[in-house]
């Protein structure tokens, strides 16, 4: 979104949540060779913990359909910063996620994940052969 972003996170395998995120802001702000009196992020960020695979694909709908509602693309695939397309065909977007997808790469190429991956209890032959979203989604609706 042009003024705001969302993450779709897992709690990261060393250290807490908010210093993942602290690490994140600033690694940003470096980026973006920001003076400290300038400012990119808000203060505080707004968690919401994800515990079923019901509301993982509430809040990844409502984040993949976010730039829809707000009219600035057509579909959701359209949105350049957007995961859809990676959770879909497994395609390399803007910024590189970790998913099913990027997991069998790197198992293929012997290389461990950099963070777990969230799977579901009894995939179906779908899930497995096309990625989970779709299927997800026509479960979830």
């Amino acid at each position: 979104m042009p003024e705001h972003v969302h993450l779709l996170i897992s709690e990261p395998e060393r250290g807490t949540l908010p210093q993942a995120i602290q690490s994140l802001k600033q690694g940003v702000a470096r980026r973006l060779a920001l003076r400290e009196k300038d400012s990119f992020w808000q203060a505080r960020y707004y968690d919401f913990n994800v515990w079923s695979e019901r509301k993982f694909v509430e809040k990844l709908k409502y984040i993949h359909r976010n730039p829809v509602r707000r009219g600035l693309v057509e579909h959701p695939e359209d949105w350049s910063w957007s995961s859809f397309g990676h959770y879909l065909t497994g395609d390399r977007g803007v910024i590189e996620i970790e998913s099913h997808w990027t997991a069998r790469i790197r198992e293929k190429a012997g290389i461990l994940p950099t963070v777990r991956v969230r799977t579901i209890e009894n995939p179906t032959k779908a899930e497995l052969e096309w990625g989970t979203l779709l299927e997800l989604f026509r479960r979830y609706g």
